[in-house]
């Protein structure tokens, strides 16, 4: 088999007859999800439901958190969709560590029921009435030539 062949063979136009299994060209990828369970019967489901997924690894429950994490070469729509079909409230994991955030008690970002050391992801562009500026970080800017107020030791 050739180089042409084997190329057209994974773009699917080939004529060849290997058969490449699909999660040859998924990519392994993480999906985490936010999943209202209440006991461990909830937990049970969801994990039970979610490893019956085509191309699952693992599934892994944080019921404190309510933090579903998927692993495997899935879709992250058909996991979220699949997690919904539980009947349990589902959504994409809404936080981020706090440390990736500029502005991290802004009025979007700041949710109390966050876990410990995550705020909530904020687009920017959602962010309607208010100025939002890019993260600058002090310290690269305090020796700038541009910096009326800068060191003057040099």
């Amino acid at each position: 088999m050739g180089v042409g062949d084997y190329l057209s063979d994974l773009m699917g136009t080939g004529s060849g007859n290997h058969q490449h299994n699909t999660k040859n060209r998924k990519q392994l990828q993480t999906v985490e999800l936010k999943v209202m369970m209440d006991c461990d019967g909830c937990v049970l489901k969801v994990k039970k439901t979610l490893s019956s997924l085509d191309g699952v690894e693992s599934v892994e429950i944080n019921r404190k958190q309510q933090k579903v994490t998927v692993t495997g070469y899935v879709e992250a729509n058909k996991v979220l969709k699949k997690a919904k079909s539980t009947g349990k409230k589902a959504e994409i994991w809404p936080y981020v560590p706090y440390n990736m955030v500029a502005n991290p008690y802004t009025v979007q970002a700041y949710d109390k029921k966050a876990p410990p050391g995550y705020v909530r992801r904020v687009d920017n562009s959602a962010a309607i009435g208010t100025v939002t500026a890019a993260y600058e970080d002090p310290y690269t800017t305090m020796f700038s030539d541009e910096n009326p107020n800068a060191c003057s030791i040099m």
